[in-house]
């Protein structure tokens, strides 16, 4: 039982594993010294990865992942199973208002119809801080596409449905919370919010 999240964070491929780790050390850098923040909520949490992450940099202390997919959650039971989890739907997740200090929800809102919507909904569930990330566009097609990946799609995940650059990412966000900083680690973008 695969997935393609659980292939990315498996790879082999060296440059892929440093581009991830840029990743996971960037999210943790811009959440680490943030006071207060007990309770983590990762919402579209796949395998757990997140989690793990945030948990091994001692940020927070009591961990929940909810995902949509049933076969995701089985995998990270298996794999992160120190960790809660839920099956739910990020429009009417199964938590109360200001269940958790710090919401993450990491390469998920390129995957939805109602992007902001979800946001919304990440808010209510935040007593303070949302940490997003997203694709940075267009140099995550780009560095697809010349990798040879998802060729006949110019370089597109077949299951992306939204693509944003820094600028407009920063604008929807916005709408909704208060953005504290905002950072590109190719070929993700990353914001650190509150609410």
């Amino acid at each position: 039982m695969e997935t393609s999240n659980l292939n990315k964070y498996r790879s082999k491929n060296p440059i892929q594993k440093w581009l991830i780790k840029r990743f996971e050390n960037e999210l943790v850098r811009l959440v680490r010294n943030k006071r207060g923040v007990v309770k983590v909520i990762d919402v579209g949490c796949g395998e757990g990865f997140g989690l793990r992450n945030l948990r091994e940099n001692n940020v927070g202390k009591q961990y929940l992942g909810i995902d949509a997919s049933s076969k995701a959650l089985k995998l990270a039971k298996k794999i992160n199973p120190d960790f809660s989890y839920l099956n739910g739907d990020i429009y009417k997740l199964p938590v109360k208002q200001n269940a958790a200090e710090l919401v993450m929800c990491c390469e998920v809102l390129e995957h939805l119809e109602k992007p902001e919507e979800a946001l919304r909904e990440l808010k209510r569930v935040s007593k303070k801080y949302i940490l997003l990330s997203v694709p940075y566009e267009p140099w995550f097609r780009l560095m697809n596409f010349f990798r040879g990946k998802y060729v006949k799609t110019l370089g597109n995940h077949p299951e992306h449905i939204n693509w944003w650059g820094t600028r407009s990412f920063y604008k929807m966000v916005s709408k909704h919370l208060k953005v504290r900083k905002q950072v590109t680690v190719l070929p993700w973008q990353i914001i650190l919010a509150e609410v």
